[in-house]
């Protein structure tokens, strides 16, 4: 009985130990690591993936910043295996030695996979670069021709002198009822009572 209880505590430390052996070593995703080149460009690196790795690189410079992409499978190298934190350093310490990041690194170097396959190297699949505050500078001129156009339509009164056509009107009106008042009353004087129309008529033709 004190046999088989040895034997059976072998077992479960054996296979406790297989278990240890066969646990995928942790690898580096998803970090971050910060550089400047040589020119002074402030760059992070961002590392993804799991076989097969994706790196992105995004600086900024003078008045504009640049970024580019890169893919490949250095799991296959033995030295990223025993230590991926070291490797994505010694790219880092490369990458400060440049005085850009992106525009001349068609492939990330480093003297730890030398003699690896081709497939472990780190390739570049894409790049681009770009002014900063461009779409800000192209909103301001946006709102300033807007701002322009809306003052020259904005209506604007004149002050002028008042319609004389009018006035004239009124003033010839006012004259002619003037007139037909002294000529029904010089009719009321000087006509009989059934020719008052019509003299008043004849006197208001006479004085205008």
């Amino acid at each position: 009985m004190k046999s088989f209880a040895l034997i059976f505590l072998v077992v479960i430390c054996g296979m406790g130990g297989l278990g240890q052996k066969l646990k995928p070593k942790k690898r580096s995703n998803g970090e971050e690591i910060h550089f400047r080149t040589k020119t002074k460009d402030v760059c992070t690196m961002s590392i993804s993936g799991d076989e097969e790795m994706n790196v992105r690189i995004e600086c900024k410079s003078q008045g504009m910043s640049y970024w580019c992409e890169f893919t490949g499978k250095p799991s296959v190298c033995r030295s990223f295996r025993n230590n991926p934190k070291i490797y994505w350093n010694r790219i880092a310490m490369e990458l400060r030695k440049l005085p850009h990041a992106c525009e001349s690194t068609e492939v990330l170097k480093t003297t730890m996979c030398q003699k690896a396959p081709t497939e472990a190297l780190m390739k570049q699949i894409a790049a681009g670069m770009e002014p900063e505050d461009l779409a800000n500078q192209d909103k301001s001129v946006q709102k300033t021709s807007t701002s322009m156009r809306e003052a020259g339509k904005s209506p604007v009164k004149e002050i002028g002198k008042p319609p004389i056509l009018p006035l004239i009107k009124a003033t010839q009106h006012g004259q002619r009822s003037e007139n037909e008042t002294e000529a029904m009353k010089l009719a009321r004087e000087h006509c009989w009572e059934s020719l008052r129309d019509f003299c008043s008529y004849i006197i208001g033709f006479f004085r205008g």
